[in-house]
């Protein structure tokens, strides 16, 4: 499979790369991203074919379908890491909690949050390939609060691999915070920078664009690569869960083959939602996918109107922060998709330069007929938490804007699969509020508070965070994040 660029050609990149060159350099011509030339088709016998297949073994057929170059002996050494999952026969566990909507637990691995089904492999695949090459690279990551623990701990003391991580100060729990700033790898670097998410993520797509950062680095003899999901490889891995999750329901004798469903996804930086769709145009029957917003509700706008507008608008501060998100760059990759690289580059620059973008009317259609979408406050979220507490089911606030797109954006009586993005003890405090009313309570005794009120015991790779030697200080303004990645090279 070959990957092409989604603003066109600069006539400095190469046209088509495969899917290893496409993860070592993301960024393409115009400031771009790589996107499929196209996508396989795996017919109605591929999902009959695994009904009855482990994760591994259906990971495994779905990378085969995209016939990336990676080495089968690389792929499999990258599968074994779910085995590390609390269930390694079934790493993403669906869960009934009402009679038409499942809840896709995406978050049993190390870090406890979703990113860990891609980055996990990920890590093995991209350290594997620089090792294969002889060459060095540098890993940038910006998080709003999951992709920086999952990337820190994939590529930690991996070889021919360093890590700068940024995330918002202030930006994120205490449980994420600590997963970061207690790594002491020699090959990671976090980086608190004062701003928000898109602040990150903008000096992210910055450099990964400089020519003058990159030759600075070949200086170093380091090449620069990201673990964002403006990086494929990490999308790739995001397609499994759908079709896993599907396969789930028909197991369970919740839906016949071939039945659709609704996937229900929190939006953030799209890659989720970006799976879901591939899964869905690769052949899995879906009838529409609904995107969950919190207050910074743009996508929200974006599907309803086709007015994509950040003028005048700034990050809110949220109980579900992993979505205190602006500009969610696989945004490109559905209008690459549905409309073309013209298009794409077009609407990106008015981005860029003006802040907004308008869909015609005909555009809209098009993504109306894909996505739905809702936004879901923060009173109303630990409203949701606190009913699904009472039937049984504990959750975190990303998980619950979810169960307002699932009471608001269907038209159908199908059943519905929620895709679980962390757990809770990543954001108790908003939780045990929700709970209980408590307030103000730092985290460690607000895991104690629910884990007594849910009758379970909090995860010992979440309480022993609060023992950990804080190891990662570095606090900066965002215009110094250049020369501090470089001074810890």
């Amino acid at each position: 499979m070959q990957f092409i660029e989604t603003r066109g050609n600069d006539g400095q990149h190469p046209e088509r790369v495969s899917f290893s060159e496409a993860i070592l350099a993301p960024i393409s011509s115009f400031g771009g991203i790589y996107s499929p030339e196209s996508l396989p088709d795996l017919g109605e016998s591929f999902f009959s074919d695994h009904l009855s297949s482990d994760y591994k073994t259906l990971a495994r057929a779905v990378l085969t379908a995209f016939d990336i170059d990676i080495d089968a002996a690389i792929i499999d050494k990258a599968l074994t890491l779910y085995d590390d999952f609390d269930d390694g026969s079934n790493p993403v566990p669906v869960v009934k909690v009402k009679d038409d909507l499942f809840v896709s637990e995406l978050w049993h691995g190390p870090t406890r949050a979703f990113k860990d089904m891609a980055l996990q492999p990920f890590g093995i695949v991209l350290s594997s390939i620089a090792q294969h090459r002889n060459e060095n690279y540098l890993i940038l990551a910006a998080t709003s609060g999951d992709t920086g623990p999952a990337a820190l701990e994939t590529f930690k003391n991996k070889a021919n691999v360093q890590v700068a991580c940024m995330y918002p100060e202030g930006g994120t729990s205490d449980v994420q915070r600590l997963q970061m700033v207690t790594e002491d790898a020699a090959n990671l670097k976090v980086i608190g920078v004062k701003g928000d998410f898109d602040d990150t993520q903008s000096a992210l797509k910055r450099l990964l664009a400089s020519k003058a950062f990159k030759d600075t680095l070949k200086e170093k003899n380091i090449l620069l690569s990201a673990a964002n999901s403006v990086n494929f490889g990490r999308i790739i891995f995001q397609t499994i869960y759908h079709i896993h999750s599907y396969l789930e329901l028909v197991r369970q004798n919740e839906i016949e083959q071939g039945e659709n469903v609704y996937l229900n996804v929190p939006s953030g930086n799209f890659g989720n939602a970006l799976g879901g769709y591939y899964a869905m145009k690769m052949g899995l029957p879906v009838e529409k996918i609904l995107i969950a917003s919190n207050n910074n509700n743009i996508l929200t706008q974006f599907i309803n109107t086709g007015a994509y507008d950040l003028r005048d608008s700034a990050v809110i501060p949220t109980i579900s922060p992993a979505m205190d998100i602006l500009k969610s760059s696989n945004i490109e990759r559905i209008l690459f998709d549905m409309f073309g690289k013209e298009r794409t580059k077009e609407l990106m620059l008015q981005l860029d330069n003006d802040k907004h973008y308008q869909l015609n009317d005909d555009e809209l259609k098009q993504i109306q007929s894909i996505f739905s979408a809702d936004y879901c406050d923060d009173d109303e979220g630990k409203k949701y938490i606190k009913e699904a507490f009472s039937t049984g089911y504990l959750m975190d606030p990303h998980t619950a804007t979810c169960f307002k797109a699932y009471e608001t954006c269907r038209d159908k009586p199908l059943k519905t699969i929620v895709y679980s993005t962390a757990e809770w003890t990543k954001f108790s405090p908003v939780i045990a509020n929700a709970l209980t009313g408590e307030k103000d309570a730092h985290d460690i005794d607000a895991l104690k508070s629910i884990a007594a009120e849910a009758g379970i015991e909090i995860p010992a790779i979440i309480s022993g965070l609060f023992e950990k030697e804080i190891t990662q200080n570095t606090i900066i303004e965002k215009d110094k994040i250049e020369s501090e990645i470089l001074s810890f090279l």
